[in-house]
């Protein structure tokens, strides 16, 4: 009884100390010390954070691994894999646009109270907002005013749209922590100097787990045939507006091109009744050659000829592994109208921001099209025009830093809260 009394003193008194280093000024260096255990809130929305999460939260335990953690938040599979508690399953919020958004509303409200309820009763040392800034700036300033420190994983695409948002960011957030090579100096400009780039969490983590041969064996594909991969999203409604006109180049590419082979890769978040369903209804269900295949996405881009990919993670996915693609995308009227006039930038998807230029043909709401896109496949399918893009791939892939980001996240991270890393490997 006396033992357990002073064990719990004793983690009382070291999450004060903890709590005493969180709340100094950022200008105020921070002394290191060790510290016995860590609570962190860590809040991830989408597929894609989920993923950067989870490697996150494996790094902080491999860089301190005499310390004891205590992660709890909004999570996807993978974190909870990786040993997240889950309090909300972002699976489940996964949702797009103004119209979706207003009608699972009373969804995201109940959330946020459970995450806050949980933040109120278990006091984390900081929390962790992966990307997901509908959500997370909300979160961020809530957490502010209760004097918990705010670490922001994969900065919000402010340079992009909606760059208003960075006073957000200024008041708020503690530490941001940038993937993108341009952003620092883009928050520089704006006065905001607590941004620390750390690299791309997938540079080095992209490959496929066997290849080509093998990749067509398993589907029943004919590896000396031009593969088209197509990609349409993560989420239902991506999958509903996205995957029929990419159907439609399907039908178009096989009326001049007979050879060509077509994979649907559905996300892992998504189910493959979804993608039958839409293709059940479609003229391209008679593409002996279409397959419909889930978990391999890796392995498909990197056999695949070309690939069509909705705008996202995965446009970088097909970069990293050299594979020739096009961006796509389309959203809803009434979404389009209202969102995509917010939208500042000259490029639109990842690989050309990065690239600063347009590498990848970019065909956004009417002007993606079964014809359009078909055209593009076509081109991209000619042997010189895919072996010029697959060089041009590499060099872009280059500025996006070197592998091990999610380490150099880790040691930022505890760097920060002030927790002593200095054993351990860069």
């Amino acid at each position: 009884m006396i033992r357990s009394l002073s064990l719990a003193v004793l983690t009382r008194l070291i999450r004060s100390l903890s709590l005493a280093v969180l709340t100094r000024p950022l200008s105020i260096e921070v002394t290191t010390t060790r510290i016995n255990s860590l609570r962190f809130l860590i809040v991830a929305g989408e597929a894609s954070g989920d993923a950067h999460a989870a490697s996150l939260v494996r790094a902080l335990r491999a860089a301190a691994p005499e310390t004891r953690y205590d992660f709890f938040g909004s999570t996807g599979k993978r974190m909870r894999d990786a040993g997240v508690e889950s309090i909300v399953k972002a699976d489940e919020l996964a949702i797009l646009g103004l119209w979706e958004v207003g009608r699972a509303l009373p969804q995201f409200w109940r959330a946020f109270a459970d995450l806050k309820r949980a933040t109120a009763e278990r006091k984390p040392d900081a929390a962790i907002l992966i990307d997901w800034p509908d959500f997370n700036l909300r979160m961020a300033r809530w957490l502010h005013r209760r004097g918990i420190r705010v670490i922001y994983y994969v900065s919000p695409q402010l340079w992009a749209w909606r760059s208003y948002r960075v006073r957000n960011i200024q008041r708020d957030v503690d530490l941001l922590l940038s993937i993108l090579p341009f952003e620092k100096d883009w928050y520089a400009k704006r006065g905001i100097t607590n941004v620390e780039y750390v690299g791309h969490p997938l540079t080095g983590e992209v490959r496929a787990d066997y290849d080509r041969a093998e990749f067509c064996r398993r589907h029943d594909l004919n590896q000396a045939q031009p593969i088209a991969a197509l990609l349409p999203g993560s989420r239902h409604k991506e999958l509903v507006r996205i995957l029929p006109p990419m159907l439609d180049a399907a039908v178009a590419v096989k009326q001049t091109r007979t050879e060509v082979q077509f994979v649907i890769m559905v996300a892992p978040n998504r189910s493959v009744d979804e993608a039958k369903k839409i293709v059940a209804g479609h003229p391209a269900h008679t593409i002996e050659s279409l397959r419909i295949i889930h978990h391999e996405t890796r392995e498909a881009l990197a056999a695949a000829d070309v690939a069509a990919v909705a705008s996202g993670t995965a446009t970088l996915e097909a970069a990293l592994l050299g594979t020739p693609l096009v961006i796509v995308y389309k959203e809803s009227a009434l979404n389009w109208h209202a969102l995509g006039s917010l939208i500042t930038t000259e490029h639109y998807g990842l690989v050309n921001l990065i690239a600063g230029r347009r590498v990848a043909t970019e065909l956004l709401q009417d002007e993606f099209t079964g014809d359009t896109l078909a055209r593009e496949i076509s081109s991209l399918l000619d042997s010189e025009h895919n072996a010029s893009m697959r060089a041009e791939l590499k060099e872009v892939m280059k500025k996006i830093g070197q592998p091990g980001a999610s380490q150099r996240a880790a040691r930022a991270i505890l760097d920060f809260i002030g927790l002593d890393v200095s054993g351990a490997q860069p």
